[in-house]
């Protein structure tokens, strides 16, 4: 009977053991350089690291005015069942603070995800996209990323009092003409 309990112990840990394999193979933090307002962004992994996990970090400054952000992020194979998946891809603030994470566009051979984010406010940020090696054949993903500034509020009313402007000139000089 002890046996027959040790057995079913030794079975039950090496089952649960196929999980102890799968490694963390993240690359560290990236910064990405922005260049006018966009960014290239992506991680290659070599072969035989099938069931690896990994979660990449990519960082960025917001440092003027804010920003609306905008994502996508791709791998493809030649089937479902070679390269990597990616599962997801977040958003997050510099503490860590997640603030959006992206859609999933579509999946198997070609993997696509998207994100986007309103009004980031300054500070710094990280862009986290997550996966698993499906195979052990190699496997990379790559995107870019999108910055546009968004308008402050005084600059809307600057606009106005010109439009303003621009209209009381134009409608002295057809008075003038007419006259």
């Amino acid at each position: 009977m002890k046996s027959l309990i040790a057995a079913a112990v030794l079975a039950t840990a090496s089952l649960g053991s196929t999980a102890a394999f799968a490694a963390d193979i993240s690359h560290g933090t990236q910064a990405l350089s922005v260049i006018d307002n966009s960014a290239n962004f992506g991680s290659s992994f070599v072969q035989n690291n099938l069931n690896n996990t990994f979660m990449d970090k990519f960082s960025f400054s917001i440092t003027r005015v804010p920003h609306d952000f905008d994502a996508i992020v791709t791998s493809f194979t030649r089937n479902a069942t070679t390269g990597m998946d990616i599962t997801n891809m977040s958003l997050f603030s510099g503490s860590g603070t997640l603030i959006t994470t992206g859609l999933q566009e579509s999946t198997g051979a070609t993997d696509v995800w998207s994100l986007r984010a309103d009004s980031l406010g300054l500070g710094n940020y990280y862009l986290q996209v997550s996966g698993k090696m499906v195979s052990g054949t190699a496997g990379s993903f790559g995107g870019t990323v999108m910055l546009a500034p968004v308008p402050e509020p005084e600059t809307y009313g600057m606009m106005l009092a010109g439009l303003g402007v621009v209209g009381f000139l134009a409608r002295r000089r057809k008075a003038a003409k007419q006259a």
